[in-house]
């Protein structure tokens, strides 16, 4: 059985996968109170399908970009039962769990994340039959109508999906109504980032023979631009 936790922003999310099948998934919205709701929620999900932390047989977390204290806050969990219970661990970029949550599709696609102070971190995808959405882009952080143009061009559906605000929404309409871009913004739902999208991920970095070193998980942290893309 795979825990998967995704603390990246104030959208956290843990979910149960044995590889088939999910369990159990939660997904909330926290007032930054990353520390104090996240163990409770994971023993409450293990109690919902009488699981006990032995039961578990790997982990996986988001990886990042995000906040400095949620990311925090996720990896020293997910590294603290990784070495107590001696299971892998695998760190998964919190662009790709966004954009593993959308269908096949033949527009582009901008995943983001907010990064606080009216900024996005965010990076362009494309989709391949054979290993579905992949980043074709750096990260990059941004003013919302920044990340948007540059990650888009004039008369190409573009699909954008994340924690949208009133800023983004804002420059979503300024870009399609004044720069002929054509950019549709995901609904709430869709944006939602899932920690089972993050538990698939995960699943397939396991299946394709990583070892899931607890040591070498580490969070992504972007603080300027032109960081590349984990």
């Amino acid at each position: 059985m795979l825990l998967a936790l995704d603390t990246a922003t104030r959208m956290l999310s843990l979910a149960l996968h044995d590889g088939t099948g999910v369990y159990v998934e939660h997904t909330w919205q926290t007032e930054s109170h990353h520390t104090v709701e996240l163990v409770p929620a994971i023993q409450a999900a293990l109690r919902q399908v009488g699981l006990m932390p032995r039961d578990l047989t790997h982990l996986a977390v988001a990886q990042g970009p995000g906040s400095f204290n949620g990311l925090r806050v996720g990896f020293s969990v997910a590294q603290s039962l990784a070495l107590a219970l001696r299971l892998p661990l695998v760190a998964v970029p919190t662009l790709d769990i966004a954009a593993a949550a959308q269908p096949p599709l033949t527009e582009s696609l901008i995943a983001f994340a907010q990064a606080g102070r009216g900024r996005l971190c965010g990076a362009a995808y494309r989709w391949s039959a054979e290993q579905g959405w992949q980043a074709v882009s750096e990260t990059r952080i941004e003013t919302p109508e920044a990340l948007l143009t540059m990650f888009s061009a004039p008369q190409v559906p573009t699909r954008v999906v994340g924690e949208a605000d009133d800023a983004v929404r804002a420059a979503v309409h300024v870009l399609n109504a004044m720069h002929n871009r054509r950019l549709e913004l995901a609904t709430p739902a869709w944006a939602l980032r899932r920690a089972a999208f993050l538990a698939e991920l995960a699943w397939a970095r396991f299946r394709s023979g990583d070892q899931g070193d607890p040591l070498r998980a580490v969070p992504f942290y972007l603080h300027q631009p032109g960081v590349p893309h984990p």
